[in-house]
């Protein structure tokens, strides 16, 4: 069947557009102007926009300032896509210029043709239902777009710390199963002194843990807004009443405690809350990523490396190799760190970039950090649950390397002094005895008291597990 156009007008010219679709003619410019990525918008971005408007609509019905014929025909369109309609004909790029005034009016454009049709208008009728005039009053993209930038990053965040929360008592529980397994400690790859498995996997914790902080301090930001400081922050064309309550109303209905910026220049102009956001978020991809690491250490072998730790087997490692198994969950995570790094750079290089007024580049940091966040929570949550929780011990090999070492000698140095303990470190290298039998031989201490010194709680907790 062949599809049918209908012509729209804006101050740029004329362009067909297709009768069934629902958005309008500059959301098809910005279509052909910016096939950038091939990534549309976020659509948790989308829904954000979408709860703007009708927060803008709400209030200009309550206060006179919008008819409520046309208000109501507003808020019926803006549920409607928050149900889950229309998804499709939200087409523009995710990066794209103009300070994302296209994502704007991509909204706009369909919430109006939707409102529309609820007036038993046809598509396009914009004297009925103005994407400019109706649906965009008492707004700018200046401040719908940062804000919704800002009600996203929430989402999604919220999403990452509960994945956060879940890898934290993983790790912890680990902590525990691990607690009375001894296993060498190494510093700079090289043997270093005992510690506890368990320890190796609460400092794990720890550090995801304090991630997690940082990450919720963070967000403090992201809930004050620009929405009323329309342009530049002198809130031109927002009337007395909108500017007033449409924060509140916003707040209603998204359920975050939001507030208005002190300053709306500067929450018009700078964007440095979203670099902060990715700054936490880059410490966390660094925090997993060396966690990853050590986790492919300990865990390599399984007959020629450490062999400490053995993963969960997921899936076969190679198509040539038979019985190969990679530790392919962690490998995953430190590819999201690698991506997230990136993003930060690019975050970080927007947010610099912007001139007087404004910065034109929320696209493109939107883009990046809506990214890691949602790479982030998918790493977090498969290394949870395809790896962290089926992590084994290998206690016997954590054995091995404990006895065949040489690092309990520093236990030594205050017993026997730093030299005399090299010079033992350094036979029992060259002749394979043990650091305790050549201590004894050379009467430098008795049994009763080298036992003590070398006990495990002596040796993996600070003042011997007192004090």
């Amino acid at each position: 069947m062949e599809k049918e156009f209908r012509t729209e007008r804006d101050s740029v010219g004329e362009l067909s557009v297709d009768s069934a679709a629902y958005y309008g003619i500059q959301t098809l410019r910005a279509k052909g102007n910016f096939e950038i990525t091939g990534t549309k918008l976020n659509y948790a971005f989308v829904r954000n926009i979408v709860l703007i408007k009708k927060a803008a609509a709400k209030v200009n019905k309550a206060y006179g300032l919008l008819e409520q014929e046309k208000a109501d025909a507003i808020i019926a369109a803006c549920d409607e896509i928050l149900h889950g309609k229309h998804r499709r004909d939200f087409i523009v790029d995710a990066v794209q210029g103009g300070a994302g005034t296209s994502a704007n009016m991509n909204v706009n454009e369909v919430i109006a043709n939707i409102a529309i049709e609820h007036l038993n208008g046809k598509k396009g009728d914009y004297a009925l239902i103005s994407p400019n005039d109706h649906v965009n009053m008492e707004q700018s993209t200046n401040d719908v777009i940062p804000t919704a930038g800002k009600l996203t990053v929430l989402s999604l965040a919220a999403e990452l710390i509960a994945e956060l929360k879940r890898l934290h008592a993983a790790l912890s529980a680990k902590a525990t199963e691990f607690d009375g397994i001894l296993k060498m400690g190494r510093t700079q790859l090289q043997d270093a002194v005992p510690m506890r498995l368990g320890q190796a996997f609460r400092a794990f914790a720890t550090a995801i843990a304090r991630s997690g902080q940082r990450i919720e301090n963070s967000l403090s930001e992201m809930r004050s807004i620009n929405l009323g400081a329309t342009a530049i922050g002198t809130a031109i064309n927002a009337k007395e009443a909108y500017f007033t309550h449409i924060t509140q109303e916003l707040s209603q209905l998204t359920g975050e405690a939001l507030s208005r910026a002190d300053d709306l220049f500067d929450g018009t102009q700078n964007v440095d809350g979203f670099a902060a956001v990715s700054g936490t978020l880059k410490a966390l991809a660094v925090n997993l990523s060396k966690m990853c690491n050590d986790l492919r250490l300990m865990s390599s072998g399984p007959r020629t490396g450490l062999g400490e730790i053995i993963l969960p087997a997921k899936q076969n490692g190679s198509s040539i190799m038979p019985g190969k198994i990679n530790p392919v969950i962690p490998e995953v995570v430190n590819q999201v760190a690698f991506l997230v790094i990136g993003h930060d750079v690019t975050v970080t290089m927007a947010a610099e970039a912007g001139q007087l007024e404004l910065n034109a580049f929320e696209p493109v940091i939107f883009y990046q950090l809506f990214e890691s966040l949602r790479a982030l929570t998918g790493a977090v949550r498969t290394l949870s649950e395809n790896c962290i929780v089926g992590i084994t011990a290998n206690k016997e090999r954590c054995a091995e390397w404990v006895n065949r070492s040489v690092g309990i000698v520093t236990a030594l140095n205050p017993y026997i002094g730093y030299l005399k303990a090299a010079e033992i470190a350094k036979e029992s290298l060259r002749t394979g005895q043990s650091i305790k039998s050549i201590v004894l031989r050379e009467g430098l201490m008795d049994e009763k008291k080298l036992d003590e010194v070398l006990d495990p709680l002596v040796l993996t907790e600070p003042c011997g597990g007192k004090g």
